[in-house]
């Protein structure tokens, strides 16, 4: 299937530093593209893969699972530890999370974490009926686009697959039980108002991490897909400074 304008994948080889950039649940590389940008223009070296199953169309995303997408960023991971001496994992919703579980389980491989809008479960009336409701309905509404700034889409799909959102929910369960492992320095960046994920995925994730580097910021005039919104400036500088502050420490003379 021929891609979706805007969901190609983006590498840049830059410098010593690494970034791995992971886009959302049924999203593309196109929501977080800019920021990844944004990270190369200043010299990072920056991986923003596309996902299985995403970018195309819904129903190719229904015979893909968490494990298909972890399997991809944690490959990303792998060819930037070939190239460089730091490693930074950036990710929005679904992003986040995957990011998450790469800075649980790789520990020393990865020198910091910045999430925005990080997803901790899936919401909804349906969410705990998936098991049974996945065989019966194909799929339901999408949640692209979810965006305060006016004029901008996000490059995503209007229906969520149910198969994709109940490996999606098993993945998330995963992860929280994997959370006190990250004890990389955090930035966690949340929408005050998120139409997907609410504010309380973030403040769990805060809980049960165990950084002792954290960071909390509100992003208070976007929703959702911040990374395309009205603080999208505000991500971008803020995780380019988070970044340049640890890679001081790292090289600063010790003793």
């Amino acid at each position: 299937m021929p891609l979706l304008p805007g969901a190609e994948p983006f590498r840049h080889d830059g410098g010593e530093v690494g970034v791995l950039v992971c886009h959302g649940f049924t999203g593309s590389p196109q929501s977080v593209r800019p920021w990844a940008e944004y990270l190369a223009e200043r010299g990072l070296t920056v991986s923003l893969p596309l996902l299985p199953g995403h970018g195309t169309r819904w129903q190719d995303m229904q015979v893909t699972g968490w494990q298909d997408w972890y399997a991809e960023v944690d490959r990303a991971l792998w060819s930037l530890r070939e190239r460089c001496s730091q490693i930074f994992l950036c990710g929005l919703s679904m992003g986040g999370a995957l990011a998450l579980r790469l800075a649980a389980k790789h520990q020393e491989a990865v020198s910091g974490v910045v999430v925005v809008n990080p997803a901790n479960r899936v919401h909804g009336l349906g969410a705990r009926a998936l098991p049974v409701l996945r065989h019966l309905v194909p799929s339901t509404k999408g949640i692209a686009s979810d965006i305060a700034k006016e004029g901008v889409e996000e490059v995503g799909y209007h229906r969520v697959p149910l198969h994709a959102a109940y490996s999606f929910r098993r993945f998330l369960q995963l992860v929280d039980r994997e959370l006190p492992q990250v004890t990389q320095p955090l930035l966690l960046l949340h929408s005050t108002q998120d139409h997907v994920v609410p504010p309380a995925d973030s403040a769990r994730i805060l809980a049960r991490v165990s950084s002792r580097d954290l960071t909390e910021r509100l992003l208070e005039r976007s929703y959702h897909v911040a990374t395309l919104d009205h603080d999208a400036a505000t991500i971008f500088e803020e995780s380019y400074a988070f970044i340049g502050r640890l890679t001081r420490q790292e090289s600063a003379p010790r003793g």
